[in-house]
């Protein structure tokens, strides 16, 4: 799932659960969550996967270090 898609479902999540409904639709799928602990995961899941898919590499800088001992 490209980034542009999941960040569209994640707005349709956040609507919803902040409207109090328990069901989204999104592609001409419905879904229907039994609680809000379970939106509320599914929303938690859906960011979880977007910073993952946008974050940057880290850049890793090795260098040495040494002291006299004093």
């Amino acid at each position: 799932m490209d980034l542009e898609r999941m960040q569209a479902l994640l707005m349709a999540l956040q609507e919803a659960r902040f409207a109090g409904l328990r069901s989204v639709s999104y592609d001409g799928k419905t879904v229907t969550y039994g609680s809000d602990a379970e939106l509320a995961a599914a929303v938690r899941d859906l960011e979880g996967r977007i910073a993952s898919a946008s974050a940057t590499p880290r850049r890793r800088r090795w260098g040495t270090v040494a002291t006299k001992g004093l």
